[in-house]
């Protein structure tokens, strides 16, 4: 194994980053997922009640959960970044990745503050709101499948093959 794919393997802080073989920032990333796609549902699901106001405000948390999970992710992630040589595919995967999650962060904390303005939320989602997070979402994505082509396709932060091995031993 080269020098360059040992580095990106191994984490700059095991304490911070996870230890080696695993990494924090792909359990963390579970959290903005799983609060966004759950706040696109309720958004949908209060054009569709009696009642929406509270699907509306549960959206909100939800966006803000979120954020605050983007903003841990986040962190653990650059750990990871700085892992990877510079100057490599990975590496400029990795900035990709890091730049759209960034911007979808931003653009659901721009949410969250748009859907607090004023009154706050007291009925069914509006389209402009609606529309952010579908855009963020898609965004989002694009970014998650970046983030599986720098663990499934380049390997960082991933234990290197022999390691690997010792799982399928008897």
């Amino acid at each position: 194994m080269t020098g360059e794919m040992q580095q990106a393997k191994r984490p700059v802080s095991a304490a911070l980053a996870g230890p080696y073989g695993h990494p924090f920032h792909p359990i963390l990333v579970t959290v903005p997922i799983g609060a966004w796609v759950a706040s696109l549902v309720f958004d949908l699901a209060s054009h569709v009640v009696d009642d929406p106001a509270f699907l509306a405000r549960g959206s909100v948390w939800l966006i803000a959960v979120g954020v605050l999970g983007a903003l841990a992710a986040a962190m653990v992630g650059l750990l990871d970044l700085f892992a990877i040589p510079t100057g490599t595919p990975a590496f400029r995967t990795g900035l990709v990745h890091m730049s759209l999650n960034l911007t979808v962060t931003a653009a659901y904390a721009i949410n969250f503050w748009w859907r607090n303005s004023g009154a706050g939320p007291h009925g069914a989602v509006p389209a402009g709101p609606l529309v952010l997070s579908i855009v963020g979402l898609a965004a989002l994505a694009v970014s998650g499948y970046l983030g599986g082509k720098l663990a499934y396709r380049y390997g960082v932060r991933v234990a290197d093959e022999a390691t690997q091995a010792a799982g399928f031993r008897h």
